[in-house]
């Protein structure tokens, strides 16, 4: 959206990068246009946490957060709890 965002996002694939010892192929662009996603689709973890709990345990998300971050992925955000 804006330069300060451009750095942020650079630097963090930067990291990422050295941290995996990998090149990340993400290409960082400037935004041109924004959809934000239908109601429905916001906050969908606290308007259907037992969905989403489902979701998280079938896909997973948690068990290769793990696997890859190790114990930098602590508790995992509250947010996915």
């Amino acid at each position: 959206m804006n330069d300060a965002e451009r750095k942020i996002a650079e630097s963090t694939k930067a990291a990422l990068e050295t941290r995996f010892e990998k090149s990340v192929a993400t290409e960082i662009v400037a935004l041109k246009k924004f959809w934000p996603a239908e109601d429905y689709h916001q906050d969908y973890y606290e308007k259907n946490p037992l969905r989403y709990k489902y979701y998280r345990n079938a896909c997973g998300r948690d068990d290769r957060v793990r696997e890859i971050w190790k114990d930098e992925a602590g508790g995992l955000s509250s947010h996915y709890k």
